[in-house]
């Protein structure tokens, strides 16, 4: 069983960052690809960004694109995004997720990982 806790968020100002982490019981090298998903009150989980198990592949959602950064450092089990240029609309839980099967193409789609984090609250607002 693959345990992901997420942290790093908080209260930020637009136009501020912040860097979430996404830690692994393990991630048996680069064995797991990670996804970061949001879901802001009333609203769909949406996917934020993915990289794939050796971290040479990425994706993210148009929204978010110029302004995050996904990376990861498998010898730390963690998988990390960098947050830049923060709008209120960027306001949600944020979760990462993992699993061990994925198609880049599709790593955006929430159903395709089996592993979920608790989540970790984001709230961009002056």
């Amino acid at each position: 069983q693959l345990q992901l806790v997420e942290s790093g968020g908080g209260l930020v100002q637009p136009g501020g960052s912040l860097r979430l982490s996404c830690a692994a019981s393990r991630f048996t090298g680069n064995y797991y690809a990670v996804g970061w998903f949001r879901q802001a009150p009333g609203k769909e989980r949406e996917g934020v960004s993915c990289i794939s198990r050796g971290g040479g592949l990425t994706n993210y959602a148009d929204s978010v694109k110029g302004r995050f950064t996904i990376s990861r450092d498998n010898a730390k089990n963690t998988v990390y995004l960098q947050m830049n240029s923060l709008k209120p609309e960027d306001t949600a839980v944020y979760y990462c997720a993992a699993d061990p099967y994925i198609v880049q193409a599709q790593c955006l789609m929430k159903s395709e990982y089996i592993y979920w984090g608790q989540g970790t609250q984001v709230t961009v607002s002056s």
